[in-house]
């Protein structure tokens, strides 16, 4: 289709100059609006004002300028119709070949701070999906661009052939399609936000792709990266790649699962991740001591793993990381001396984030086979917990700290899970099975002596004793459970027979 006349209102101005001169060169006429229109005439591209096609002002600060018979019909008209041709003579309608619109900053609006909801209102864009939708509908005849990048391709057609292909327009219409779904469901999830909506009869979000994948979980499966438009959580989609090879589609999973753990502490903390659980996790009062902690929590696992680390990595630090083979390290920052050692590791992936941004609640969304199930992010914490303590003993002040860390991280561990925690670290982890008992022995086999003395945490409430049992020929002295069953008895007075304290939170942590 060769190109007479286009519509150009813009908000992003990029390349906008030399893509309307390419289109006055091929004796394009040009219809714009506002600031638009305004940028060409100053840059003396000659350009019509959309009062002049459509006879009528611009009306009620620019609300309504395109919203008229004129443009749309100019846009709708199906070509080789003659009836449409017919309406197009009769009411003194001129085709419209290309359409060229991006529109009003909602996203941006929304996204700074102190913004008022009438703001938000305000950058709601009406005429310009109008005009998009109408375009793309009709991309037999027209030609719709809505991002700068496409400029090139569409001067490209231009300039060899003289006329848009079919093929371009298609894929342009269909661009656009996504473009104005994804800004109407920004909004819907602003407006549902607004009125407090929990779960809507629909459920609307969008997403923006940060970057192809090499591939998926297996190198058969293909995959890409998208991230939220707005996030208010610490997110991984925020962090700067200082070095090494791109994420992969696994490596981002289990850098995922590395900071949903890591952000749990204040003090200086640091987590070894394998296959999205906890390998090893260490707390101190240097992020030395914490990560020589989270290291000989499991030394055999954490190599080829994934360390996320709540403060700066120093020298130090960055010195003992680099002896073994990590994928991935995350952290708030690097000096310059731990930057230089470990680039020196050609392959290892260096992510600085900040981790003082986001402290929102997520959505966390899981797809199934037709669907998708959507719940909040279980930050539920031991301070929001309703505490009891139904055994004979209480926990010592050492115990109580290992309880946290133990309930800390078992959270975060795939269920049935058990954690084993001993002075600032953790000394055992049982992940994923299909029973407690047998999550709490792979923990204390991993534990081995270290066992003796640590605090065992479950995420979920034990179903009879046999866990309480196994824990106490382990040496462990100290349990935080939920509580709850119906044999909770059965374990409070096993505990009780091995001198065992235990912790009922009321609240369970499953994790599939």
């Amino acid at each position: 289709m060769t190109i007479k006349r286009a519509l150009i209102s813009v908000s992003n101005k990029e390349g906008l100059l030399h893509f309307t001169e390419k289109l006055t060169q091929h004796g394009v006429e040009i219809i714009s609006t506002g600031g638009t229109k305004k940028a060409l005439q100053d840059a003396g591209i000659p350009v019509i004002g959309i009062s002049e096609v459509t006879g009528f002002p611009e009306i009620m600060d620019g609300r309504v300028k395109t919203l008229h018979p004129k443009i749309h019909g100019g846009l709708l008209a199906v070509r080789d119709n003659e009836t449409h041709q017919t309406a197009m003579q009769e009411n003194e309608i001129s085709p419209i070949d290309l359409v060229v619109v991006n529109l009003y900053p909602f996203k941006e609006t929304i996204a700074k701070e102190g913004t008022t909801f009438a703001d938000a209102i305000e950058n709601i864009d009406i005429g310009g999906p109008s005009m998009l939708r109408s375009a793309a509908k009709n991309h037999a005849y027209v030609t719709v661009v809505v991002d700068p990048a496409d400029y090139e391709t569409v001067a490209g057609e231009l300039d060899g052939a003289g006329a848009v292909s079919e093929e371009t327009r298609r894929r342009l219409a269909a661009k656009t399609f996504r473009h104005t779904a994804a800004y109407d469901a920004l909004i819907a999830e602003y407006l549902t936000a607004a009125v407090e909506e929990e779960h809507p009869e629909s459920y609307t979000v969008t997403y923006e792709k940060k970057q192809d994948l090499r591939y998926g979980e297996n190198p058969h499966q293909k995959a890409a990266f998208y991230s939220t438009p707005l996030k208010n959580t610490l997110s991984l989609t925020d962090a700067e790649q200082l070095h090494g090879k791109e994420l992969s589609y696994n490596n981002i999973n289990d850098a995922d699962a590395a900071l949903s753990i890591v952000k749990e502490f204040v003090d200086p903390a640091v987590v070894a991740v394998k296959h999205m659980n906890p390998c090893g996790v260490g707390t101190g009062s240097t992020i030395l001591e914490a990560y020589t902690r989270a290291f000989e929590a499991d030394p055999v696992s954490i190599f080829g793993g994934i360390i996320a680390a709540n403060t700066e990595i120093d020298e130090e630090t960055a010195q003992k990381l680099s002896e073994i083979f990590l994928e991935i390290i995350i952290a708030p920052s690097f000096t310059q001396k731990a930057l230089e050692i470990l680039t020196k590791k050609k392959n290892i992936r260096l992510l600085k984030l900040d981790f003082s941004a986001g402290k929102g609640i997520a959505k966390k969304i899981t797809t199934v086979s037709g669907g998708m199930l959507v719940q909040e992010e279980d930050v539920f914490g031991l301070d929001d917990a309703n505490v009891t303590i139904p055994t004979k003993r209480q926990p010592t002040e050492q115990e109580w700290k290992d309880l946290k860390l133990a309930w800390k991280v078992v959270k975060h561990v795939k269920s049935n899970a058990i954690v084993l925690a001993k002075d600032e670290m953790t000394v055992g982890v049982g992940a994923g099975q299909m029973n407690r008992v047998g999550a709490a022995k792979i923990a204390i086999e991993q534990a081995g002596e270290r066992a003796q003395g640590s605090a065992l945490g479950s995420d979920a409430f034990f179903p009879m004793d046999d866990t309480v049992e196994a824990a106490a020929r382990a040496g462990v002295t100290a349990i935080i459970q939920p509580g709850g069953s119906i044999k909770d008895e059965d374990s409070i007075k096993k505990a009780d027979e091995h001198g065992i304290t235990m912790v009922f939170t009321g609240v369970r942590h499953f994790k599939h």
